[in-house]
């Protein structure tokens, strides 16, 4: 149909949209009314001729302006595109959109205007052109009623699951803005929406956490303490993209997923008041503008916040910031940083390790040395590598279970000795004569030799430098009767306890390969010969399995 058939022009300068689909670019608009005005006799629902005032103004083939009192709304706005309309002297702009890129088929392109996503209407996109790369081609309402609508930023995002995500943001303005959109099939992401949604042992604790990534024994702060519950790390990946994918219902920080984004900015504060501020409030600065609070370190009138930028622009030093819940209030103090925001929040999957964002935390027993985690002092935190040995074959609750040290195809009793002689009852610390080697589990069991030769079962529950810190809980803990001697035999036992299962394990940090000697008894209810063997915890862990020959 033609232009003339789809658009009204009534007598006091309404101009409406009468059709069903067609569009029609911004120059075709200003011709049509342009076509009208020199007309002798208004006729049919076009109420303008040579006789009404100049209805629009072009400055280009893509910026018009409607003079006073013609005007389109927001219907006509829909089917209008490849260019800006002003209208009402200034007061109303449609500004135009252009997307472009590649995309898989049928990505629903989103686009957020004020905190809010903007009601698709456009579905897969309209007026695309594919041999130019054009994904949609529309308008959006950028200033209303005298105000611009959040200073004509937009962002454009795709989140289709199953697919890259990406996003871009603007400030529009006359003419046509451009975005660049560019996702594909996600080779990581390819389990179904209905399988993923299922995965709720994995969980996340939202707001500063503090953890031990790299394994120093110093923790790092980071915004969020993820955990994978029984899924794997790949499944966590799929999970957050889940959880911000285009339609989600999920809600992350007190927002729904569509908009969540993560950490945008981070600025130290002085000369809190009312506070304490609260984790994920929204905080309001500057002109109107605003930003959720994702993570506070709050050292009393003074810390550090971490924000998601939601409205206007970052505050600036000497800003006052105010909590939309807890009415605190404090200043910035000095320059604010803007951090680089993963389309996908949580980063990138390798399928088998995390590449995380800004910020991101995962609890540390869930890490390998191939994730790759940045604090939020935007430092690389590698993770030390777990290495995990186990024996199988056992018999819960009748075996018992040995794995030690090995040298020569024995037990090494002699793998370290003692620094100082023990000599009183409920001993909390051993020290050896050496460093103790970080592929030790963090808590566990030593031997001590007495001086009547036997080997004290000791429980510690925690070591640093050559000091094991022992607790009560194997009650052999007391040398006052029978001492032992400095350079007496100590050594670490790996695993050392009836099984409880069929399987026994123990887990420490990879340093090199390390010998191991095994025993497995049982001379209970159904006894075996002694089973002895070696093996080695290397950097892809280890296992053995105990062969159960009868000794009925």
């Amino acid at each position: 149909m033609a232009i003339a058939d789809d658009i009204s022009v009534a007598v006091n300068g309404d101009i409406r949209y009468t059709g069903s689909t067609t569009n029609y670019t911004v120059i075709e608009f200003h011709r049509f009314l342009q076509d009208l005005a020199d007309d002798a006799v208004a006729s049919g629902d076009d109420l303008l001729d040579i006789t009404g005032d100049t209805p629009s103004e072009r400055s280009t083939d893509n910026i018009i302006t409607l003079n006073s009192p013609f005007n389109i709304d927001d219907t006509l706005a829909e089917h209008l595109y490849d260019g800006s309309i002003t209208q009402g002297g200034g007061d109303t702009v449609y500004s135009g959109l252009v997307v472009v890129g590649s995309v898989p088929g049928g990505t629903n392109l989103q686009i957020v205007q004020n905190n809010v996503l903007i009601t698709n209407y456009w579905a897969a996109g309209i007026n695309s052109d594919a041999a130019a790369n054009i994904l949609l081609r529309i308008m959006v309402k950028t200033r209303d009623a005298g105000s611009d609508i959040d200073g004509k930023r937009l962002r454009v995002q795709a989140r289709e699951l199953g697919d890259t995500y990406a996003e871009f943001s603007l400030t529009a303005g006359l003419g046509n803005s451009t975005a660049a959109i560019f996702t594909s099939a996600d080779l990581n992401n390819a389990t179904v929406e209905g399988t993923i949604s299922g995965w709720t042992t994995i969980t996340n604790t939202e707001g500063l956490r503090l953890i031990d990534v790299n394994g120093d024994s110093t923790a790092e702060e980071y915004y969020s303490e993820w955990n994978l519950g029984t899924q794997s790390i790949n499944d966590l990946y799929e999970r957050t993209k889940w959880i911000q994918r285009r339609a989600t219902a999920e809600t992350i920080h007190g927002m729904n997923g569509e908009l969540f984004r993560g950490i945008t900015h981070s600025f130290a504060y002085d000369n809190e008041a009312s506070g304490p501020f609260s984790e994920d409030e929204v905080l309001t600065f500057g002109n109107g503008a605003t930003a959720a609070l994702l993570a506070l370190d709050d050292d009393g009138t003074v810390g550090n916040m971490y924000v998601q930028l939601l409205t206007g622009v970052a505050p600036g030093d000497n800003d006052t910031i105010s909590g939309g819940t807890s009415s605190a209030t404090a200043d910035v103090n000095g320059a604010v940083t803007a951090r680089t925001v993963s389309p996908e929040f949580i980063g990138a999957s390798t399928g088998s390790a995390i590449i995380g964002a800004y910020g991101i935390g995962l609890e540390a027993a869930d890490l390998t040395n191939s994730d790759q985690l940045f604090d939020l002092t935007n430092t690389l935190r590698i993770p030390p590598n777990n290495v995990q040995f186990s024996v199988g074959g056992l018999v819960s609750g009748e075996d018992y279970i040995l794995v030690g040290p090995e040298t020569a195809g024995g037990l090494d009793e002699a793998q370290f000795g003692l620094n100082a002689t023990l000599n009183t009852d409920n001993v909390t610390s051993v020290v050896i004569d050496a460093a103790i080697p970080t592929d030790t589990p963090a808590t566990g069991h030593i031997r001590v030799q007495d001086n009547n030769g036997v080997y004290r079962k000791l429980h510690y529950s925690s070591y640093t430098g050559s000091t094991f810190t022992i607790d009560t809980t194997d009650g052999n803990e007391d040398f006052a009767g029978v001492n032992a001697t400095a350079a007496n035999n100590v050594f670490i036992a790996y695993i050392d306890k009836v099984s409880a299962s069929t399987a026994e394990s123990f887990t420490g940090v990879y340093l090199s390969d390390r010998s191991l000697f095994i025993r497995v008894r049982d001379g209970g209810g159904s006894p075996i010969k002694t089973f002895e063997t070696t093996g080695v915890l290397g950097s892809g862990g280890g296992s053995t399995t105990a062969i159960r020959t009868s000794d009925a």
